[in-house]
């Protein structure tokens, strides 16, 4: 497996995106899916990294300056063939790495309340995230679930 930062004309992370896309705010209230769309990711401030194996995505992720040494994860998501391999951990132990490097403090992500969410809910307690409160933009909403990690 290679991690591979950008990609985003790649028409196999287009893909992956907006399936992405569809399926979160299918699963979340109206108003609710906070997942960055393709020009959300090129946007300036925003990092954005692909998993591959030999020419197969395994996933994607991504990791949004919010200033003052905070980050947000942004977009993650791991292809169904590949979920329960590990490619979901190896994504984000990438951007809490590159969180790091660049002298960051705190990671903190959205993700949503409902079922749905649970294996990613999950994943992100295993490496740490804890609950909090909303964070930057965002405001209490009992379809999200706020977490966060601190990098000190």
């Amino acid at each position: 497996m290679r991690i591979v930062e950008g990609g985003l004309g790649d028409p196999r992370v287009i893909a992956l995106l907006e399936f992405h896309l569809r399926t979160a705010r299918a699963a979340t209230a109206p108003g609710s899916a906070h997942a960055l769309d393709l020009s959300g990711l090129r946007a300036p401030g925003v990092r954005f990294w692909a998993l591959w194996d030999g020419e197969a995505l395994l996933g994607v992720g991504a990791l949004k300056d919010l200033g003052a040494g905070h980050g947000e994860v942004k977009s993650m998501h791991v292809a169904l063939a590949a979920r329960r391999r590990g490619a979901g951990s190896a994504v984000l132990r990438h951007i809490v790495a590159a969180a790091r490097a660049d002298g960051w403090t705190r990671l903190s992500l959205e993700t949503g309340s409902w079922p749905y969410f649970e294996p990613a809910r999950a994943l992100y307690r295993r490496h740490g995230f804890v609950e909090c409160a909303p964070f930057g933009d965002y405001r209490d909403d009992p379809n999200s679930v706020f977490m966060t990690l601190s990098l000190t």
